[in-house]
């Protein structure tokens, strides 16, 4: 699957690529980013070979990553409206002003303006929400994101890190109060965190959302650059010691065993993975350098076996928080007694219910 094998993002028209390319990398203020004309190849890289979403923030690098971006759109002539611009708000540029981060309406206009003016753009096709506010009220929020969208300083509304519940009356809000809606939703998801599964991917298929999925390598911990031979040593993003478990051994032994046996890279098989997961509409990929792109994108034309996937899901179960891992298991069960319902097989919780055919009291 090439870059250019584009999908509608959620129940929008919006069309996007099958991986976003994230820019949280572009910069070198916070000691491990791409200088800017690394930055500028990845960019050009990407889109000669069809990619046309761009996934950035006001937050990445203090505000340098969305420079970087708008300074290479106004040189390299690129047509802006064939790409999908998405950045995002929540985190404060500013320290000691309360205003200026969050998600209330004062906030939100001032960085709105300050992302637009760092672009150089008239208008950011996704504008999400970095994360929950919880001292502003949702409604502000969201009707303060529709002034923007009738403005015509944004296109779409899109929220990251922000619970099931709370997306859920948000859209609800906007629903019923004829505001833009919620196209899409930002989580973190990979082999290493899959607590998504319980609450938030439901409720976003529920719901008709878009799925974009950030850090499917986990940090770097998926690339299969930290082993048994230098655990204890191992340092990932901002020199932080890494802490693995024999679990996690045993994961990364199983995705280079199938890496070997497709003639690819752990990376691969584990974009492979997230990006083929129930839901998923377009995963965040990052890339420090070219090489990295490259072989990050490998994992487009990568397909797993069905075997392969049962292997992965199974080392990287998660545990699900209450009601989620009941309703996986004893409601699934209990509803349908054994019989398989849409593809999904039952067992049978009360051996004893046999007999009831015959009974019927």
């Amino acid at each position: 699957m090439p870059l250019n094998a584009y999908i509608t993002f959620g129940t929008s028209g919006l069309r996007v690529s099958p991986f976003a390319l994230g820019t949280m990398t572009f910069g070198e203020e916070w000691g491990w980013g791409s200088s800017v004309a690394d930055a500028e190849a990845i960019l050009t890289h990407y889109l000669e070979l069809g990619g046309n979403f761009i996934d950035t923030a006001n937050s990445y690098t203090d505000g340098h990553a969305e420079k970087i971006i708008g300074d290479f759109l106004a040189k390299a002539r690129v047509r802006r409206d064939r790409l999908v611009l998405a950045t995002k708000f929540f985190f404060n540029q500013y320290p000691g002003d309360p205003n200026g981060g969050g998600a209330s309406r004062k906030a939100i206009m001032e960085q709105c303006e300050q992302s637009l003016r760092r672009l150089q753009t008239d208008y950011i096709d996704l504008y999400w929400l970095h994360n929950w506010d919880r001292f502003t009220p949702i409604e502000e929020t969201m009707r303060a994101l529709d002034d923007l969208v009738t403005a015509g300083k944004i296109r779409y509304i899109g929220l990251d890190c922000v619970p099931a519940w709370k997306v859920a009356q948000a859209q609800t809000i906007a629903h019923f109060r004829g505001w833009s809606p919620i196209v899409a939703v930002q989580l973190e998801y990979s082999l290493r965190e899959r607590t998504v599964e319980g609450e938030l991917i439901p409720m976003a298929q529920e719901l008709g959302l878009a799925v974009a999925p950030w850090s499917p390598l986990n940090n770097g911990v998926l690339t299969g650059k930290y082993t048994r031979q230098n655990a204890g040593t191992a340092k990932g993003r901002g020199q932080r010691m890494l802490s693995l478990t024999e679990k996690d051994y045993e994961l990364l032994d199983t995705l280079g065993e199938i890496a070997h046996e497709l003639g690819t890279t752990i990376a691969a098989v584990a974009l492979a993975w997230v990006q083929g997961r129930p839901g998923v509409t377009s995963t965040i990929i990052g890339a420090r350098t070219l090489r990295q792109l490259d072989e990050n994108l490998t994992a487009l034309d990568l397909q797993l076996s069905p075997a392969h996937v049962a292997a992965l899901d199974k080392l990287s179960e998660p545990t699900l928080n209450f009601p989620s891992q009941n309703i996986r298991t004893l409601s699934l069960n209990g509803s349908h007694a054994g019989a398989t319902v849409n593809g999904i097989p039952s067992t049978l919780l009360f051996p004893s219910l046999l007999n009831n055919e015959k009974k019927r009291y």
